[in-house]
């Protein structure tokens, strides 16, 4: 069951910061998706990729889908026909394996580089320096069918808005020192980060893009 008040409170919230809403409908059937995009929602994200791939088929074709979850390369063929935008792109094998599975299909897939700020271990992403090495060995020009458009970042889970606030504001530093890229395949523009028990601080700190599930389909 859709949330229609919250939807609407959240659009109208975000359109003042002109903030991306991607919608989580891990584990949620179709027929609430159909729902919230019959109200004007299309960017959609999922966690696990056999279940994404089942709803795509089942569903509008004009749908934006995001991959948010944590990305296997054996298992990027199966979303690289359709993916809108691969959110948690953490190292750079993943990325040669997304080229490779985009060229196949004569597609360029726009992706997200995960930064790790939080303290927790179990976040992925790349570090500072991973991040140096990245953009400084020049690797990504040869990657023709892959586009960086941005960076992506989960905070630590605590109840220290302090803290949340803190990590955000160390992605929003990274982005900038890199938003002036002159590669190619570099156009950074979005800031990935803020879930719905974050999203305001988030959206405080700079970023232009929010996963939301919660608020909008109710707990899991």
């Amino acid at each position: 069951m859709i949330n229609t008040e919250a939807y609407n409170s959240l659009l109208e919230e975000l359109k003042l910061t002109n903030t991306t809403l991607v919608a989580v409908s891990k584990t949620k059937p179709a027929l609430d998706i159909e729902e919230l995009y019959r109200l004007g929602q299309r960017d959609f994200g999922e966690n696990y990729v056999q279940e994404l791939v089942e709803k795509e088929a089942l569903l509008t074709k004009d749908i934006r889908w995001h991959f948010i979850g944590h990305l296997q390369s054996n298992k990027v063929k199966y979303i690289a026909p359709f993916i809108h935008l691969i959110h948690g792109v953490d190292s750079f094998s993943l990325l040669k394996e997304i080229n490779k599975q985009a060229a196949k299909h004569s597609r360029v897939i726009d992706c997200l580089l995960q930064i790790f700020i939080a303290e927790e271990e179990t976040k992925f992403g790349f570090d500072e320096n991973e991040i140096d090495q990245l953009f400084s060995e020049n690797n990504l020009s040869n990657l023709n069918n892959i586009r960086i458009v941005g960076m992506m970042g989960m905070a630590s889970f605590s109840e220290n808005d302090e803290k949340v606030k803190a990590e955000f504001k160390k992605l929003k530093n990274l982005f900038d020192k890199y938003g002036t890229l002159t590669i190619a395949n570099c156009q950074l523009s979005i800031i990935s980060m803020g879930m719905s028990g974050d999203y305001k601080i988030a959206i405080a700190e700079g970023s232009t893009m929010v996963r939301i599930g919660s608020l909008l389909f109710g707990s899991r």
